[in-house]
């Protein structure tokens, strides 16, 4: 099975310098829509790079602007150096939109060797989760990130996503990595508060580009400042997602709703107690034809019935086309 949908409102990659562009509804960096891809492996858990560059072409063809990969969904902390570094270069080799690396982990010298790696790899961005597990203060957190960003000169991400981490960044630390590191200049936001997301468009939204890193937070967001979404259903919802970012930005905001409420299914299936993103990404794109294994140990083979939810999703979603009026 296929999706054979047009990508006719897909945003074209814009490369800006940094510094003090305006702030727009559109990215100035990566693209709107952007898979956190997940990472393939074959039968006997190795790392699969024929089925990871056959899945991104596949991405890139179906809704997506650019991609996340080697992170949260892409099971980055499973892989190992090595593993990371072919997989970004053979990601970054099979498709012409922006690749962004997952090069953070909870340990700023490794992260900093990671970071390194990036651009010769060819990678066009770096994402940099904040430290987790071993929760450091507020201190510890900023000066990790200035240490990432010192390490390359590509575009950085920041990703916020407390559930995960243990700890948020303080706003006050966000704002200053905002204006006065040059480079890092996105911000992905898991923390579930259009609020406080507001609060930082408001007072820096000159300075980054905020994305959704929730994709049932996208249309909230969207409402607040932000230009995209850092997304696991866009695995199959790209075209979808496309569509709402297109009826959001010509002002047509009862079409956004409408589309955002048909992918409500999606977004509910991907990530259950018994089935988190990267086991139900897996199961839907069986379903969809392209076989990128089961995930790595502590995840384990999505259970039966997810596949079969997997189908029940994909055939709600595709009674509404993004072509639909």
């Amino acid at each position: 099975m296929s999706i054979a949908v047009s990508q006719k409102d897909s945003n074209a990659h814009a490369t800006r310098g940094f510094g003090n562009e305006p702030s727009s509804s559109k990215p100035r960096y990566f693209g709107s829509v952007m898979s956190a891809m997940v990472t393939p492996f074959d039968a006997n858990g190795r790392l699969d790079l024929d089925a990871a560059r056959r899945l991104a072409r596949w991405l890139a063809d179906h809704g997506n602007d650019g991609l996340v990969i080697a992170a949260t969904t892409g099971e980055g902390t499973v892989l190992n150096d090595a593993e990371r570094q072919d997989l970004v270069a053979a990601v970054a080799e099979a498709v012409t939109i922006p690749v962004v690396a997952g090069m953070g982990t909870n340990d700023t010298r490794h992260s900093v060797e990671l970071a390194r790696l990036a651009k010769p790899l060819g990678a066009a961005g770096v994402i940099a989760v904040s430290p987790y597990y071993s929760r450091p203060p507020q201190a510890g957190i900023e000066a990790h990130f200035r240490a990432i960003a010192a390490a390359t000169d590509l575009p950085v991400m920041l990703y916020d996503v407390p559930l995960r981490t243990g700890r948020r960044i303080a706003e006050d630390v966000l704002l200053r990595l905002f204006r006065e590191v040059p480079n890092i200049v996105a911000f992905k936001d898991a923390t579930a508060d259009p609020p406080a997301a507001a609060a930082l468009v408001a007072q820096a939204g000159e300075r980054f580009d905020l994305y959704s890193g929730d994709d049932a937070m996208t249309l909230p967001l969207l409402s607040v400042g932000a230009v995209g979404v850092v997304s696991t259903t866009a695995h199959w919802t790209g075209p979808w997602l496309q569509k709402m970012f297109a009826a959001w930005r010509r002002g047509d905001v009862d079409e956004a709703r409408r589309v955002n409420a048909a992918m409500i299914p999606s977004f509910r299936f991907a990530n259950t107690d018994e089935s988190v993103f990267p086991m139900s990404i897996k199961a839907m794109l069986r379903v969809l034809g392209q076989n990128v294994g089961e995930c790595r140990l502590p995840l384990p083979p999505a259970p039966r019935e997810v596949q079969a939810q997997a189908r029940e999703v994909w055939a709600i979603l595709s009674q509404s086309l993004p072509g639909d009026s």
